[in-house]
């Protein structure tokens, strides 16, 4: 139960240490908010807690698929936000990624790789 605690505190901890440096630093933050931290502290629990080396590699090959498709939302995101609410500009973002992850889904398939 420890373990799970640490996992938890250290995890929030990363998030929260983002978003206080990016009310400092719009540049810094989202450096920091960019790097795959949360895949990566994934992978070291996983490592941890004894996961085979496949698990870990299948781990980090499927995270890189499914990035592709959210990164349209952070370019679409800003105009949004230029013109309409936040919580609007969030949802529509939201679902293009969703659009995005489909589009992907079946590119990948044309490539042999199964995401579904």
């Amino acid at each position: 139960m420890l373990w799970i605690i640490t996992k938890y505190l250290l995890t929030a901890g990363v998030v929260v240490l983002i978003s206080e440096v990016a009310k400092r630093s719009d540049k810094l933050g989202a450096l920091i908010a960019a790097l795959p931290v949360v895949t990566i502290l994934a992978l070291i629990w996983m490592y941890v807690e004894g996961q085979g080396q496949q698990k870990l590699a299948n781990h980090a090959y499927y995270t890189f698929w499914y990035v592709l498709p959210t990164l349209p939302m952070f370019l679409l995101f800003p105009l949004l936000l230029s013109r309409y609410s936040f919580w609007w500009s969030l949802g529509v973002g939201a679902l293009v990624s969703i659009g995005c992850f489909f589009v992907v889904v079946y590119i990948a398939k044309g490539m042999g790789i199964e995401l579904l």
